[in-house]
C-alpha cells in the first residue's frame, strides 16, 4: 500500500514539469500565431511592427514565468508543503528574499520602463557603453545587443542607463569635395548644382532633397565642397557611397582636376 502511494509521488514533479513545458510551448504559439496575423497588416521597418515584436517577447517572458511559479507551488503540494502556511511565511522571508534579489528586481523594473517609455525595440540600433548593434531580444530582465561582427552583448536591464538610438530619428549624409584651385569655382559650384538635382531624383532612402552647401572650407591645397542629405535611420552611410562615386563620374566627365598629393623632384644639375 505504502508503495502505491509513493511511486505517484516520485514521478508527478516529472509530469508537472512535463505540462508546464508543453503548456508554455502551446501558450507561445498562441500568442505568436496571433501577432503575426497584426504585423502582416504592418511594414517590417515602422515602429508598430517593432514595438509589436517587443511586446510578444515580454508577453512571452510574463507567461513564462507565470507557469514557473504555478509549477513550483504545485511541487510544493506533492511534497506534503502548505503553499498557504508558505505563502503566509512570505511576508517575513519575503524581505530576506527582497534583499537578495534586489538586482532581479531591478531589472524587471528597468525592463517595463525601456518598454513603457518606448527607449527602444527589437530591431532597432543602439549603443550602450560603447557596444553598438542591433536589440535581437528585449525581455524583462535583460537585453541582447548583436553588432556587425556578430557578437552578442548581454546586458542587465538595470546596468542600462545611458542609451544611444539610432532609429529615433533620421540620418545625415554628409560628403566633402575638394577640388583644386586651378578650377573655375563656379563652374565646378554649377556641375554640383546640376549634380544634387539629379541625386536628389535617383537616390533612394532620402528624406527630403540632397543639398549643395557651398564651399566649407579652403584647405592648403583644395577648395572644399559640402553636400548634404537626410535620409532613414542608418541609410546615410549607403548613401554617401554612392554620392561619392557619382562625384567622382561627374567631376571626370566635365575634368574637374581632383586635387592628390603629390611629389615633386628637382634635378641638382
Amino acid at each position: 500500500m505504502l508503495e502505491k502511494i509513493l511511486i505517484p509521488q516520485i514521478y508527478l514533479p516529472a509530469i508537472y514539469i512535463t505540462i508546464a513545458i508543453l503548456l508554455n510551448g502551446i501558450c507561445k504559439k498562441i500568442i505568436n500565431g496571433i501577432i503575426k496575423k497584426k504585423q502582416k497588416k504592418l511594414n517590417k521597418n515602422s515602429l508598430n511592427y517593432k514595438k509589436i515584436e517587443t511586446f510578444t517577447s515580454v508577453i512571452n517572458n510574463i507567461v513564462k514565468y507565470v507557469i514557473l511559479v504555478v509549477l513550483l507551488f504545485a511541487i510544493l503540494t506533492v511534497y506534503g508543503i502548505n503553499v498557504t502556511s508558505v505563502l503566509a511565511g512570505l511576508g517575513i522571508v519575503g524581505v530576506i528574499v527582497g534583499l537578495a534579489l534586489q538586482d532581479f528586481a531591478k531589472d524587471i523594473v528597468a525592463g517595463l520602463s525601456i518598454i513603457l517609455e518606448n527607449q527602444y525595440t527589437v530591431g532597432d540600433t543602439i549603443s550602450v557603453g560603447g557596444f553598438k548593434g542591433e536589440v535581437i531580444f528585449l525581455g524583462l530582465k535583460t537585453t541582447r545587443i548583436k553588432n556587425w561582427e556578430g557578437k552578442v552583448k548581454i546586458l542587465a536591464n538595470h546596468c542600462i542607463t545611458e542609451v544611444i538610438n539610432y532609429n529615433m530619428a533620421n540620418s545625415v549624409a554628409i560628403v566633402d569635395v575638394r577640388i583644386s584651385y586651378e578650377e573655375d569655382i563656379e563652374k565646378v559650384e554649377g556641375i554640383l548644382a546640376e549634380l544634387v538635382k539629379q541625386l536628389s531624383a535617383s537616390l533612394p532612402n532620402l528624406k527630403g532633397e540632397v543639398e549643395l552647401l557651398g564651399v566649407e572650407s579652403l584647405d592648403s591645397s583644395a577648395i572644399i565642397f559640402r553636400m548634404m542629405a537626410q535620409t532613414v535611420p542608418l541609410e546615410h552611410y549607403k548613401i554617401q557611397r554612392e554620392i561619392r562615386r557619382q562625384v567622382k563620374i561627374c567631376l571626370e566627365k566635365n575634368k574637374i582636376k581632383i586635387p592628390y598629393p603629390q611629389i615633386e623632384v628637382h634635378n641638382g644639375k
